[in-house]
């Protein structure tokens, strides 16, 4: 499977507003059991891992971990509904900038002094993120209502507990010492430091079912939670489309650039085209050559040979040495995870050849060539 964005959700409600969105969702089980389903989202080509962590950051945590190493993801995505600190209106969706861990703190004889840990949103992610917020066509709209729902973008806090007053001194010492925070849940700050460790680009968007105030579990949370969760769903299913489609535009202009680069001819339109060629498989022409095999040992040397021309790039000032160590070490990663020939190793290798990309990316001609070793590696049976 190429390149799909896991959603991640807590509760079943959150599950099932993400799942219908999906055409023909099929069960993928991972070994120690944990039950993914995958499908695409509706007429798009963008197919979607779903999985349900259940609540807490630590469940959280652990399931986005291996949803990554199992799927190799383009970006990873916590799905559901949250409180609002702030007021911000129902069935709003929060999306996060930045994430607070806030449970964490040291208790001082003057009181319990925080100490968190925050990560921040991958800066593409956002900038998409903040374009789809901007469109009026993301949400499923109802009839009765002239506007999508609003899309606010700031800080969301994660903790252990569920929050569900205002006059808590807990919610107090939320509110002091994290008063630029939209919302309030259990899961953001897991999935986070698992995307952190393992490069994987993380969205956390959440739809605002109650304001933190007492009003959880009432006869209007009925209601209310299935709606955000929809509005929530909405915007990920939106904002996974964009994102996978951004990413096809650029691996073809990294193909066209390498092809310019070879001295080839790159055909765009409709209609039959002469060519001389050694050999025509598909869409790919190899010329004057024998096709290239795709087996561990040639993924290896092509490994190898990128070494090479990564070196030569920076002796040749197309790369500085921070951007240099930093590739030079993902090389590493993905010629250590390549001898372990399984799907888990395959994954990490994929995994670092994508950060590696990133890395790269404004050498036209070496990223182009790690594009190409990322489809070899992901076309190994």
């Amino acid at each position: 499977m190429k390149d799909p964005v896991v959603m991640l959700t807590a509760l079943n409600l959150e599950y099932d507003a993400v799942r219908r969105r999906l055409v023909d969702p099929r069960v993928c089980l991972h070994e120690r059991g944990t039950r993914f389903e995958v499908g695409t989202l509706g007429t798009t080509t963008c197919r979607v891992v779903i999985g349900l962590t259940g609540k807490g950051n630590h469940s959280a945590a652990v399931l986005a971990e291996r949803a990554i190493q199992q799927f190799s993801p383009t970006a990873v995505m916590f799905v559901g509904v949250a409180g609002a600190l702030w007021g911000t209106p129902l069935g709003d969706v929060v999306v996060a900038t930045h994430v607070y861990a806030y449970h964490g703190g040291t208790s001082e004889d003057d009181g319990l002094k925080a100490r968190p840990r925050t990560w921040e949103m991958a800066h593409e992610m956002a900038q998409l993120a903040a374009h789809v917020g901007r469109s009026r066509d993301w949400a499923d709209t109802e009839p009765a209502r002239a506007s999508p729902p609003g899309v606010h973008f700031g800080a969301i806090a994660a903790g252990e507990i569920v929050q569900n007053s205002r006059i808590s001194r807990e919610a107090g010492w939320i509110r002091e010492h994290y008063n630029d925070a939209l919302a309030i849940e259990m899961e953001a700050a897991g999935v986070a430091q698992a995307g952190h460790l393992s490069g994987a680009p993380v969205a956390i968007i959440r739809g605002i079912s109650d304001q933190a105030d007492g009003s959880k579990a009432t006869d209007g949370d009925i209601t209310r939670q299935p709606a955000a969760a929809a509005n929530a769903a909405a915007f990920a299913a939106r904002l996974a489309v964009e994102l996978v489609g951004q990413q096809e535009e650029r691996t073809s202009m990294h193909e066209a650039e390498q092809a310019r680069h070879r001295g080839g001819n790159v055909n765009f339109a409709w209609g039959n085209v002469g060519i001389q060629a050694a050999d025509v498989s598909g869409s790919s022409v190899v010329m004057n050559a024998v096709p290239p095999t795709t087996g561990p040992s040639s993924i290896g040397e092509q490994i190898s040979a990128f070494r090479e021309l990564l070196a030569l790039s920076r002796s040749a000032g197309r790369l500085d040495s921070a951007t240099y160590d930093a590739a030079a070490t993902e090389l590493d990663v993905a010629s250590k995870a390549l001898r372990d020939n399984t799907a888990a190793g395959r994954s990490k290798v994929v995994l670092a050849l994508k950060r590696l990309r990133d890395l790269v990316v404004e050498v036209a001609d070496l990223s182009a060539k790690v594009v190409a070793v990322i489809a070899a590696v992901q076309g190994l049976s």
